[in-house]
């Protein structure tokens, strides 16, 4: 068995591990693999928020809510659908859209006030190969830039990785979303490339940028959530002592 040695931030494809078969070809690791289960329509819950599965009877009002806070629509410029005027409008594409098993919808509920500001999904669920997507990630400006936000994003990680069992969790957006690549980074997904004139969406094309994690990195990244989400790495007003990257890196 054989691994290629890379330089620190070489790109994807020099880091990939293999071994040569009896053919002196190099071919992928053998694995001792089993299918994951699919994601289950479950609470998962932290100290800041939790995640539910949406129910447009539940969670619709109060998301139109906190998705018209966001005066100027901007955050839906990169979402497929929206913005929506009315809230009959909006139930109905919940139901029409949001009820199904891939994508899987899931709302995020603030602990504190018991009401969604947020919804996000997994999709593009492969349990055969442990493969994952998240997506649909519509946070309004009540979870923007919120200890909630990363909590929400750490707890779908978690049952992913720790739940499931998966080997790869993907996200991805337009390239044009520079918000979104920066989340992506912040959150410890490795930017793997663009995928050119990936799809059309609102009547414009979309190059699709792509990151990942993978099993390897979860431990690491885990610890660094863990830090970051302490009781201890925030002060009495609420502000963040160390930065997400600084726990990530160990600090904290």
């Amino acid at each position: 068995m054989n691994q290629q040695s890379s330089a620190p931030g070489a790109p994807p494809e020099t880091q990939l591990k293999s071994r040569l078969n009896p053919l002196g070809q190099p071919v992928g690791l053998d694995l001792d693999w089993q299918p994951c289960q699919w994601p289950p329509r479950t609470v998962s819950a932290g100290r800041f928020c939790r995640i539910e599965p949406l129910q447009p009877e539940l969670h619709a009002e109060a998301l139109f809510e906190a998705f018209a806070s966001d005066r100027d629509g901007r955050n839906w410029t990169y979402l497929p659908c929206g913005p929506f005027e009315q809230l009959s409008e909006f139930r109905l594409w919940l139901e029409s859209a949001c009820l199904g098993d891939d994508p899987l919808f899931y709302a995020i509920v603030d602990q504190r006030s018991g009401r969604a500001v947020g919804m996000a999904s997994y999709l593009r669920i492969a349990p055969a190969v442990g493969v994952i997507e998240v997506g649909h990630i519509h946070f309004s400006p009540l979870l923007q830039r919120t200890p909630l936000a990363t909590e929400a994003m750490f707890l779908m990680m978690q049952r992913v990785f720790d739940e499931l069992g998966y080997r790869r969790y993907e996200w991805k957006c337009d390239a044009q979303n520079g918000p979104s690549k920066k989340a992506a980074r912040r959150l410890g997904f490795e930017f793997e490339g663009i995928f050119r004139q990936a799809t059309i969406y609102k009547g414009r094309n979309r190059d699709t940028a792509w990151f990942a994690i993978i099993d390897a990195d979860w431990p690491a990244l885990k610890a660094g959530f863990q830090r970051w989400l302490a009781a201890d790495n925030f002060d009495s007003a609420g502000q963040q002592k160390h930065s997400l990257q600084q726990c990530m890196a160990g600090q904290g």
